[in-house]
């Protein structure tokens, strides 16, 4: 067990980017708004935008798009456009299990956002329990600054009539991290912005995902739900052709891997922490089979494209390019890590292989084998 940094008894955590899937609904509006106006959404516009409020966040697309027409008139458009959409948003991995964890240990939450209140309102709303779990929330129209102004953390721990060195935050921007440690509050990082890691050097932690928070290490009660080095997670399911990869798998690594077409399933890429899965694998003329699998950027080697890659545990006498996959994930290991060495990168691979086929023997896993969903004729 991981030894307490420091004791903490009280949590304020961000809500777009951390706990919910923002970014998502931002690119599908955007998409269609700007298209009226000839220009394409560029997801690099998101570095301007994470962590401002409302007002900052447009500003900087009417600046970058050179649109003709001012910020408040952006935002008469494009508001609408957003409200309708804000109950179809999605948690994040492991947003829904840390909130039920802390509520149900009696852990003070307060939810903090440069949103306005009503928008959090909307947000949350299709989240059962999520507000009833919170008992402070504050948006950026119930202060005057938003982040990285410290004034609406330290706004929440005075609700929560708590000293602000008692509390830590969980944030993903860097205004957040920023605000957090003007407020004098111990903050873990969750990065939003993919391989952006480097730049949150102020924070106490940073993690890859909610899914590897470790609560103890604050003096929180601990997550009791990991079995035999694996988190059963909510399936998930993708499948379709095998395509050709890297060409590393079983050259540079020997693992051979089989790879799908990731523009089939942008939006699952989007949604799913990058990390190391384990599950089961179909193939349409074979069988169902053992797998293990990173979905990420593979750091150690640098990929400029987010990657789904599955190693089915079986040897085949042969390549099936071309052959249906279907990939059913049941449970996570570990969140994606650089290496430094070839070796030990290998030496990690192999572990990860044990511990999911051993898992996959356990009654929790063993019966997804038999999903409904390996059956299904493809369409």
């Amino acid at each position: 067990m991981a030894v307490a940094r420091c004791m903490k008894s009280h949590v304020i955590i961000d809500l777009d980017g951390t706990l919910l899937n923002t970014d998502g609904i931002v690119e599908e509006v955007m998409r269609v708004f700007l298209v009226k106006y000839g220009k394409q959404w560029d997801r690099r516009c998101v570095h301007r935008t994470v962590g401002k409020t409302p007002l900052e966040a447009a500003s900087a697309v009417v600046e970058d798009f050179d649109l003709p027409f001012s910020t408040e008139e952006f935002l008469d458009e494009v508001t609408p456009m957003f409200s309708e959409r804000w109950s179809t948003i999605k948690a994040l991995p492991g947003a829904d299990r840390l909130i039920r964890h802390l509520s149900g240990n009696q852990v003070p939450l307060a939810l903090t956002s440069n949103s306005p209140r009503s928008s959090i309102e909307s947000k949350i709303a299709s989240h059962d329990g999520w507000k009833e779990s919170f008992s402070v929330i504050i948006g950026c129209d119930e202060i005057r600054y938003g982040k990285p102004s410290p004034e609406i953390f330290l706004g929440a721990a005075n609700r929560m009539n708590v000293d602000p060195a008692n509390c830590l935050v969980i944030e993903d921007s860097l205004p957040g991290v920023i605000a957090a440690k003007a407020a004098a509050m111990d903050v873990v990082a969750v990065p939003s912005i993919p391989k952006q890691a480097n730049l949150y050097s102020s924070a106490d932690e940073v993690i890859n995902s909610l899914l590897d928070l470790q609560p103890e290490k604050w003096g929180l009660p601990p997550f009791n739900d990991w079995v035999d080095d694996t988190l059963p997670i909510e399936p998930w399911y993708i499948g379709g052709p095998v395509i050709k990869g890297f060409g590393r798998g079983s050259k540079v690594l020997g693992i051979p891997t089989a790879n799908l077409p990731a523009e089939k399933f942008p939006h699952v890429l989007a949604e799913q922490a990058s990390g190391v899965y384990f599950g089961w694998a179909g193939l349409s003329r074979r069988g169902v089979y053992k797998m293990v699998m990173s979905v990420g950027w593979n750091p150690y080697f640098d990929n400029t494209e987010k990657t789904i890659e599955p190693w089915l545990l079986h040897k085949f006498d042969e390549d099936f390019y071309g052959e249906e996959l279907r990939l059913a994930v049941v449970g996570y290991i570990r969140p994606e890590a650089n290496f430094s060495s070839l070796e030990s990168l290998i030496a990690r691979i192999h572990e990860d292989r044990r511990i999911a086929e051993r898992a996959l023997d356990l009654p929790l896993y063993a019966g997804f084998k038999d999903a409904a969903f390996f059956r299904t004729p493809p369409s």
